[in-house]
């Protein structure tokens, strides 16, 4: 009787230990899938450049992390004296504090920012998916 017993039992643990093996694989995956997805998301760079305007505002801000964020002023069309007569803002945060530093001398002055973008932002990070990793006074060719 006890050798019946063990018989009923072997395809009922075979059974079980594919299907834990099975299980096991699909969370790998799935787990392979989140993190690709949180990388990319979040600290995959989708692109890099320069923006060069004049740096309007530059603060220190928000309520449990505070992030700088600032505002740049791009002229696009300028007039006979050099006056800007279109403009767009680019609005970016920094993340590092000596970056922070150095652009936080520069406000009012025509700057280079060199950025990358981000897909998402991150609380710790700033407000913008643009985020400034450094700064210099534009020289004018």
């Amino acid at each position: 009787m006890n050798n019946k017993a063990d018989q009923d039992k072997k395809p009922m643990s075979v059974f079980k230990k594919k299907v834990r093996k099975y299980l096991y694989i699909a969370l790998t995956f799935f787990f392979l899938i989140v993190a690709a997805y949180v990388y990319w998301s979040f600290f995959f760079t989708y692109s890099d450049g320069t923006r060069t305007g004049v740096l309007q505002k530059f603060s220190r801000k928000g309520t449990i992390f505070k992030t700088y964020e600032g505002e740049l002023i791009l002229s696009s069309v300028k007039s006979t004296s050099g006056v800007a007569l279109a403009s767009d803002r680019f609005i970016f945060s920094v993340s590092d504090k000596d970056v922070a530093k150095q652009i936080e001398q520069l406000q009012g002055e025509n700057v280079d920012l060199h950025y990358r973008e981000k897909k998402n932002t991150l609380p710790w990070r700033g407000e913008t998916v643009f985020i400034v990793i450094s700064g210099s006074l534009h020289k004018s060719k």
